[in-house]
């Protein structure tokens, strides 16, 4: 891993100094995450700050700027690419300035596509193999067993060596902080959601009852394997929809103290790991104690997002498994409780706050379910309604005479 951080050190100096020689007609685009640059004062003060005197007619820039901002580089959309990197690390050009810069460089780079691809791929294909192959037998030898510690025990011991073994596969090198936060049975641990393999990434570290959708193929042997040994929470695609039922069921499994904790990502969909947007409230109305996960993945050594809407699964594990690791930190935080008189929503709010904190992403209120539908008209119309408000309240204190103040 020191060798490879040292490699990746070397190819960036070699880049920048390839950058910096003079072209002609080159745009200079900032190396953050974005392709503009905002200003991060929040809107409500710039508007304060245009009505202290009466209005003039060049106020309407400031909202020509912002929506031009929003035309060209939203806050959400962007959440739903790879994120883009300071440096280069030998996978891909994650940078529109990196391009050919020497002879050295590309041979290095010819040499790790041959590391990655024809000694680390092989060897981590036959590793997953094993692993799944493993899960699918033991847990159907398992679950012939009668209900009983006995049966308890041999399933987390499966579950528990099979998902090392699939994080071997994936050359993973995880942290966990915090382990006297674990999630314990009876509750619903929530995470943050990058990937398919932050389930994995979890189950390396402790057993969970999965909430899921029923599959077909590959994916559907393993839930039928899995459920058989571990009481797992899957639904038919009908019943997903009946949130009553989903809510019932999930509360009869909390409900018994001796059961597994229940492992849900509340956004319901997989987001770039540098930010945490809306979570579904479902999860926070069954009752019980929640156990936030907050999980960062590095993205020097691969980029573990997946991005659905580019790359279907096999695609997007070929992208994995050919990486040079995945790195990631785990923070196990303390056991959260709804207050009296806060609802599921707030509830939910808190615990996306105390996750974002921990593993330091940007907090975002909008739905991840923007990824592949349109923004509903309620929340466009919440929006024009804020803004509205800011508009007449610091209008009606930028009118009014000096050493007054308004109510």
């Amino acid at each position: 891993m020191w060798v490879l951080v040292k490699t990746l050190e070397w190819a960036t100096i070699r880049i920048e100094k390839g950058v910096k020689k003079p072209q002609p007609q080159m745009l200079k685009i900032p190396a953050a995450n974005g392709i503009i640059e905002r200003d991060e004062t929040p809107m409500e003060k710039e508007i304060a700050g245009l009505h202290r005197m009466e209005f003039r007619f060049s106020d309407i820039f400031y909202f020509c700027r912002k929506g031009f901002e929003a035309i060209v580089e939203d806050e959400v959309t962007q959440r739903f690419s790879s994120e883009e990197l300071v440096s280069w690390n030998l996978l891909t050009r994650t940078n529109v300035n990196f391009h050919y810069v020497s002879l050295r460089l590309t041979v290095v780079w010819v040499i790790g596509v041959m590391v990655r691809y024809c000694f680390l791929l092989p060897l981590r294909f036959t590793l997953a193999a094993i692993g799944i192959t493993s899960m699918i037998v033991g847990t159907t030898v398992v679950g012939q067993l009668p209900n009983g510690s006995l049966k308890n025990y041999l399933s987390e011991v499966v579950h528990l060596t099979c998902s090392r073994i699939l994080v071997r596969a994936l050359s993973g090198t995880i942290h966990y902080h915090n382990k006297e936060n674990k999630p314990q049975k009876g509750g619903i641990c929530v995470a943050n959601h990058t990937s398919p393999i932050d389930a994995i990434i979890l189950t390396n570290d402790g057993c969970y009852a999965m909430v899921g959708q029923v599959h077909g193929g590959l994916m559907g042997v393993i839930q039928r394997a899995t459920v058989k040994a571990c009481p797992h929470v899957w639904f038919e695609r009908s019943e997903i929809k009946d949130r009553h039922l989903v809510t019932k069921r999930l509360r009869e499994h909390v409900a018994d103290k001796n059961k597994l904790p229940i492992l849900i990502f509340p956004e319901g969909t997989c987001i770039n790991n540098t930010s945490v947007m809306m979570f579904k409230k479902g999860s926070f109305e069954i009752g019980g104690t929640i156990y936030p996960v907050a999980i960062k993945y590095d993205p020097q050594f691969g980029d573990a997002f997946w991005n659905s809407s580019k790359y279907n699964i096999v695609s997007y594990l070929l992208r994995i498994m050919t990486s040079w690791a995945i790195v990631c930190h785990v923070w196990y935080m303390p056991p959260m409780v709804r207050k009296e008189g806060e609802d599921a929503v707030q509830f939910a709010n808190r615990v996306r706050s105390a996750i974002a904190r921990q593993g330091g992403l940007t907090e975002l209120p909008w739905d991840g379910g923007l990824k592949r539908a349109k923004v509903k008209d309620s929340f466009k119309e919440e929006q024009q309604k804020n803004y509205s408000k800011m508009l007449v309240r610091n209008g009606s204190q930028g009118n009014l005479p000096a050493g007054t103040e308004s109510d």
